[in-house]
């Protein structure tokens, strides 16, 4: 009778174990990873750059909320849409910040600990010196009647400029530990160049101004058409500067394809470093701005501003002022404006106007115009009668017509021509024509700390081009025969042609110094030498 012996698990014995996620601390050690990689630092300067597509193909309200005002009419329904996706303030939407703030954790986390590893590498001795060193790309051979004490002190008067330690029989030599803090310094250059531009964007401003002729501006916040202010800057503390816009003069190609085209925009202005200050004078140029305290004043365009009359049905003189019309192209400058008349002594009038620089007729017959150059200036209003709506914040480059009647259309009006409004409303008149410039303030006390940071990035890429590290050994062993056995093995850590030359050269030297140390030649090296590999 046979019986069935039946075997129960020790406790000695290892039970399989369910398998287990990673877990929260995992899954976060993961994400650090991947973020603080390499291919994620580079796919996120990527995106930082296509992100900024946007910003250079459109009209942003930080440089010319002019500009964006004119899209939005001729988009009228693609503007909006752009708008809701900060396609107008690219560079301060929340998804261009949260790609610049990942871009900075992931260089921070990539850079830093390389850093460290770089700096533990420098102090660190030279590598102990491979067993075989016939394996290496370069290996050359030769005899020598000198003591291989002698072959390993001459080496290392032949490695200058390398950092040598001997081990026992041998002499380990590397250099172009230059390449590698290149490396380091370009990134933390880049990293540096992120937080210059983070620190200006949080202390400094940007704020854009329409002068017109004859008009000036002060350095006060309500003076501005549009700021953007950083979120620790202090409004109250702005450079107490003003300025006087004298004249402008805007060049334009006549003759030839490129009639039309600008060929200079120059303002004269006078200012004032502080109130009661001495008057100074500046000739505003494109890419060359006036700095005034530390605020440096940009030139960003021009347009045109037809002065008009207008009187009420009275006959007095209810507004005399320049208005500035917003051109819808820069080729011909036709211009689009509004005229808000609201203290008529009865009821609120309003004006839509077009500006024509240069008026002639087409082949259609048509007005338009064919110079951006103010030599025929003309201009058509249509006139509106009733409540403004000036209670409510609005555009003063629209018209809100709701509660208004129209008038009618005006005739082309030249300058000094009146228009006898319909219903005996009043008239107006138009009375010339002056210029205006659009300007930008900027302070950005962090400029110095961006330049050094991309000037500390361009030589760290220049070191990581042109530095290339090096390993040498050099091995001496008595032979068999009396005579010093000498081995002397190199490896190029880049792909760059004439590692093996400059290897075949140190060996040549070296050869040379024992020569001259021993009476008899050493064998030469360039007959028992052995190289693996080919010069590329």
């Amino acid at each position: 009778m046979t019986t069935t012996k039946t075997e129960t698990p020790t406790d000695s014995e290892e039970k399989p174990r369910p398998a287990k996620g990673l877990g929260v601390l995992g899954w976060a050690r993961w994400i650090w990873r991947t973020l603080t990689s390499m291919r994620t630092a580079l796919i996120l300067l990527f995106l930082l750059a296509l992100g900024a597509i946007p910003g250079s193909i459109l009209p942003q309200n930080v440089v010319s909320v002019d500009e964006v005002a004119s899209y939005f009419q001729e988009h009228p329904e693609l503007a909006p849409w752009l708008d809701r996706l900060y396609l107008f303030d690219v560079f301060s939407s929340p998804w261009y910040g949260a790609i610049y703030l990942l871009l900075f954790v992931s260089l921070a986390g990539c850079v830093i600990p390389r850093a460290i590893v770089h700096a533990k590498a420098v102090r660190a001795r030279p590598v102990a010196t491979p067993r075989n060193l016939g394996r290496m790309p370069y290996v050359a051979r030769f005899g020598t009647d000198a003591t291989p004490d002698t072959v390993l002190e001459q080496a290392r008067k032949v490695l200058k400029g390398y950092r040598t330690e001997r081990y026992g029989d041998s002499l380990s030599a590397e250099t172009g530990y230059l390449r590698e803090a290149g490396n380091v310094l370009f990134h933390l250059a880049l990293l540096g160049l992120l937080l210059a531009l983070a620190a200006g964007s949080f202390f400094g401003y940007r704020g854009n101004m329409l002068i017109v002729e004859g008009d000036g501006f002060a350095n006060t916040l309500p003076s501005y058409d549009a700021i953007y202010p950083g979120h620790w800057t202090d409004t109250d503390e702005f450079a107490p500067f003003t300025m006087h816009l004298d004249e402008f003069e805007a060049g334009f190609i006549q003759d030839g394809d490129l009639r039309g085209q600008a060929e200079s925009y120059v303002a004269d202005i006078t200012y004032t470093e502080e109130p009661g200050g001495k008057e100074k004078t500046h000739r505003l140029e494109v890419n060359h701005p006036l700095s005034v305290d530390g605020v440096q004043v940009y030139l960003l365009g021009h347009g045109y501003a037809p002065r008009f009359e207008v009187r009420n049905a009275e006959g007095d003189l209810v507004f005399d002022q320049a208005v500035p019309f917003l051109h819808r192209e820069t080729m011909t400058y036709t211009s689009d404006g509004v005229i808000k008349v609201p203290d008529t002594g009865g009821e609120e009038l309003g004006f839509v106007g077009v500006f024509l620089p240069t008026a002639d007729e087409d082949a259609e017959g048509e007005l338009v115009s064919t110079y951006p150059g103010a030599e025929n200036p003309k201009v058509t209003l249509d006139a509106y009668r009733g409540d403004l709506g000036m209670v409510d914040p609005q555009s003063v480059y629209q018209l809100q017509t709701l509660n208004m009647e129209g008038l009618g259309e005006s005739p082309v009006m030249a300058v000094g021509d009146t228009w006898e409004l319909p219903d005996e409303a009043g008239s107006v008149t138009f009375t010339g024509v002056q210029e205006y410039v659009t300007l930008q303030s900027n302070r950005d006390g962090a400029r110095v700390p961006a330049l050094t940071a991309a000037t500390l990035a361009v030589v760290g890429l220049i070191v990581t081009l042109f530095v290339r590290p090096r390993r040498i050994w050099v091995r001496a062993t008595e032979g068999e025969d009396g005579r010093t056995r000498v081995e002397l093995a190199g490896l190029g850590k880049t792909e760059v042609a004439g590692n093996n030359a400059e290897f075949h050269e140190i060996t040549t030297r070296l050869a040379g110094r024992l020569r001259s140390e021993s009476d008899d030649d050493p064998t030469s090296p360039t007959e028992e030498s052995t190289t693996r590999g080919s010069d590329r």
